[in-house]
């Protein structure tokens, strides 16, 4: 096993008393706050997918000051949780710490141990396949069912790709985008006046959108973050329309698209 990799933080001290004063409140507000005495695992969860959420956020705004604080609560959370499963019997914060701990080395063979891995896709692919050797019966299997979907089609493709399920050049993956475009296109934008068959329309939908994921996943782009810079923007401009209409006397529901339109350009040039 390889040792001594860092260097000493000569701010570990201040670190573990900041944790350490953490865990203490966390105790106390237990003990003694009648909110915090009646939570549950359970009655925590929709409140920590809402913070999640908030630092994603932050993070997209580039707001380190909001990511802290969020960092700050979803760590409060991270210790609830620990704290309540303590009193269950269950585990503690130690038991949860030195768990990740041992899963980070025994996941990191080529800097605990004598594998080598010399880039990201070997490191990747190494930890699919120790996942594998010690209890996973599918490389598919860690991610949630309940991610939004947008992400687990991230997820599940960059999983694959760790046991080289993949293609080869980015070539090959925009032709199945545009594949899967025509196909759609063929089937439904027609001029035709027929009903559209809604659950075929939906699945080949879904088809057009996974392969447009599997190309931002292999060129580099995140499909979430860029939907949502996307939705920001739009957010913004569509906010400066009704703003400077509303400046102008018009009002919201009344104006003509092409009336409309003109702030829409105008916002483009401003945010």
């Amino acid at each position: 096993m390889k040792k001594n990799l860092s260097q000493p933080d000569p701010r570990r001290a201040d670190k573990v008393k900041a944790f350490d004063r953490l865990l203490t409140i966390m105790d106390e507000l237990r003990e003694n706050c009648p909110w915090d005495k009646k939570q549950t695992l359970e009655s925590l969860r929709h409140l920590t997918i809402e913070e999640t959420y908030e630092l994603s956020d932050a993070i997209l705004d580039g707001d380190l000051t909001e990511v802290k604080k969020e960092l700050g609560d979803l760590m409060l959370h991270n210790v609830f949780y620990a704290r309540i499963a303590s009193e269950q019997k269950a585990f503690d914060v130690a038991d949860v710490l030195n768990a990740i701990c041992d899963k980070l080395i025994e996941r990191h063979p080529h800097i605990y141990g004598d594998t080598v891995a010399n880039d990201e896709e070997a490191v990747k692919a190494n930890w699919e396949k120790i996942k594998l050797r010690t209890g996973n019966k599918s490389v598919l299997e860690g991610v949630p069912t309940s991610l939004p979907a947008l992400v687990k089609a991230m997820r599940v493709q960059d999983k694959a790709r760790g046991v080289g399920f993949d293609w080869e050049r980015k070539e090959q993956v925009w032709e199945k985008v545009e594949e899967e475009m025509q196909e759609f296109k063929t089937e439904f934008n027609t001029a035709s006046n027929e009903a559209i068959d809604k659950d075929k329309a939906t699945a080949e939908f879904g088809d057009l959108l996974f392969s447009l994921v599997n190309y931002a996943r292999f060129v580099g782009i995140d499909p979430e973050e860029a939907l949502e810079r996307t939705n920001k923007k739009f957010i913004k401009r569509f906010q400066y329309l009704e703003t400077e209409s509303a400046r102008d006397g018009k009002k919201m529901g009344e104006m003509t698209l092409g009336e409309m339109d003109v702030y829409w350009e105008r916002a483009k040039g401003k945010v």
